[in-house]
């Protein structure tokens, strides 16, 4: 009797592998077919803000339905809209959304506590910024008169080895992590100016949290200067960075020790109104692939 019994559960085992096969199958799918879906959002850039319907089918590359119930889907969710010729731009949802954001945000609502006073304080814009992912993002700024038409501005990302706004984030982040870094992105460094190798890299790192403050000059716009210092959250963590930026032609060197002060000055008070007002509501740091990248 046993014996029989055996060669009955084999059959079963390997049904119920099967079946767990397809159904991580499925699932995967799912979630590939979801991530392609949202990736449409990323046709649309300021160079390419109106897309025909072709280049969504392309992006795809799902059959002609399967695409067509992906762009409804989208375009019900207000997230594109169709305009003339079966084109399509972004949705008047994302427009909802960044005001909820800017009313809603922590971060965004400190920034407006601190940049007014800092352009008034030195003359040139002010401009606050956040990790994000692999990167760094603007979410604020306040322009002084005569600001040059290149500045960085809400939305637009840039690189974390470019500009004084991304590289002061780089020297909070924990040795483990920019050992890793370094292996990735050695030459970039390099062009950078941070490091020819791993030794220089961290001692230019630790050279710039000691001053706590670094500038640049046309770093990633010609003829703009950049001055910032880092932001933390309840927790210790750089979630961003807060700076005055402008043209060089303005730039009076001289006031460069006293700008930096006052730069330093508003990376302390957006630290101390995170911990004390909404600490629970600021997103931890999410760049260099750690949700915890980097921390006092």
């Amino acid at each position: 009797m046993p014996k029989p019994a055996k060669e009955t559960l084999a059959p079963k085992k390997t049904a119920i592998k099967s079946a767990a096969k397809a159904a991580k199958v499925e699932k995967e799918d799912s979630k590939s077919s979801f991530e392609r879906m949202l990736g449409l959002l990323d046709l649309f850039t300021p160079s390419a803000s109106v897309r025909p319907v072709t280049d969504l089918f392309n992006y795809l590359g799902t059959s002609r339905s399967t695409s067509y119930r992906y762009i409804k889907a989208l375009d019900a969710a207000g997230l594109i809209e169709a305009v003339a010729n079966g084109r399509y731009v972004l949705g008047s949802r994302i427009v909802e959304l960044d005001r909820q954001i800017r009313m809603a945000d922590p971060l965004y609502k400190a920034g407006g506590q601190v940049l007014v006073p800092l352009v008034e304080l030195t003359g040139h814009s002010a401009l606050l910024c956040a990790l994000y992912r692999d990167s760094v993002m603007c979410i604020r700024e306040e322009l002084a008169d005569g600001s040059p038409p290149n500045l960085f501005s809400r939305g637009q990302r840039r690189p974390p080895f470019a500009g004084a706004a991304s590289k002061i984030i780089l020297p909070f982040v924990p040795p483990h992590r920019l050992r890793s870094i370094f292996k990735q992105h050695d030459r970039t460094i390099a062009l950078a100016g941070l490091g020819t190798d791993w030794h220089s890299f961290r001692d230019n790192l630790a050279s710039i949290r000691r001053a706590g403050y670094i500038v640049s000059h046309g770093e990633f716009n010609p003829g703009v200067f950049g001055v910032a210092a880092p932001v933390f959250n309840a927790e210790g963590l750089v979630v961003g960075s807060v700076g005055i930026a402008g043209s060089e032609e303005k730039l009076d060197r001289k006031k460069l020790p006293a700008f930096a002060k006052a730069v330093m000055d508003a990376g302390r008070r957006m630290s101390e109104i995170l911990a004390d007002e909404e600490a629970g509501r600021v997103s931890p740091p999410r760049a260099y692939g750690s949700a915890r990248a980097a921390g006092r």
